[in-house]
């Protein structure tokens, strides 16, 4: 299943997502896959930059947009969130007031409600199955955002039937009590949670973890360096991005990526020849390098190419 859904803030049909499984018959395997944030979209751009919050009580401050990317409220009337995020929340038994009939009805238009419903359609045909969450950069959010709700909602049975969530370059999406509540449910009996970030990649640094902003990340960081080593590790360096000591070695790594998207098709295989796209990004990091480095060509060879440092 490939579906836009609607986010009411934005009054149009903006979040993508994609559902399959590995056969069409007694499958093991569901794939959720939200799309990340489109190059030329301000929207998701906008989502992106987003710094509020909404503080869910017992589970900890969430990233708002993300949650209206998802459907499931509006900040122009806080207390949608409220409604939505309730404890075993089900849309079976929502009360019927006029006010509250009408949030259902937006509700039921909404990427989370539709990808939870088709999710339990599927493993109620698919019996044996477990399924998977991921996303690059905004996809990223949202794919550990579906869990995340999920937990608030008293889900057990669909949290037990997750077999783990894998995001790329994704930003972060709540603070340390959301980090606390999730860890609960992604840690046990081994870490569901994996974490992709790309070397300089400005994305999974933002929102910022300060005093100020007080976002954090959880779940396993797999960071790969510009030479595709992987270090497992509980955060990635220069976790803020915009420290002094590192802008001149991020311009030198920029250059260096740049000369090897060029040589990429020679010295990997022709699979390997970077297009006009990636090598826009390339020669846009000799500006940005933060920006460039999310491009999602350098996610992709660092899974294909990577190799764990000793």
């Amino acid at each position: 299943m490939v579906a836009n859904h609607y986010i009411d803030y934005q009054k149009e049909k903006s979040t993508q997502v994609f559902l399959t499984s590995d056969k069409p018959k007694d499958a093991s395997l569901i794939l959720i896959s939200f799309r990340g944030t489109e190059p030329f979209d301000a929207d998701d751009w906008s989502t992106d930059a987003d710094y509020s919050w909404y503080d869910c009580p017992g589970v900890g401050k969430i990233h708002m947009g993300f949650l209206e990317a998802l459907g499931l409220g509006n900040r122009e009337n806080i207390e949608t969130f409220s409604y939505n995020l309730r404890t075993k929340n089900s849309k079976h038994t929502y009360s019927e007031t006029a006010e509250e009939s009408a949030q259902l009805e937006m509700a039921e238009m909404s990427a989370y409600y539709l990808v939870r419903e088709k999710l339990m359609s599927l493993l109620e045909e698919h019996k044996n199955a477990k399924f998977i969450v991921t996303g690059h950069s905004l996809g990223g959010a949202l794919a550990i955002m579906f869990p995340i709700v999920l937990a608030i909602h008293g889900e057990k049975k669909l949290m037990e039937k997750l077999s783990g969530v894998y995001t790329f370059g994704q930003p972060r999406v709540g603070d340390r009590q959301l980090k606390k509540f999730m860890e609960a449910h992604l840690d046990q009996p081994v870490p569901k949670y994996f974490r992709v970030v790309y070397c300089n990649d400005v994305v999974p640094r933002l929102p910022y973890d300060d005093k100020t902003f007080l976002y954090k990340h959880f779940g396993v960081c797999l960071y790969y360096n510009s030479c595709y080593m992987e270090q497992r590790m509980e955060e990635e360096p220069n976790k803020n991005y915009f420290a002094i000591r590192q802008v001149i070695p991020e311009y030198l790594n920029a250059g260096w990526e740049l000369v090897r998207g060029l040589a990429a098709g020679c010295i990997y295989g022709a699979e390997y020849k970077e297009g006009w796209f990636s090598m826009l990004f390339r020669v846009l990091g000799l500006a940005m390098p933060g920006v460039a480095a999310h491009c999602p060509t350098n996610y992709i060879n660092s899974i294909r190419l990577g190799r764990q440092s000793t």
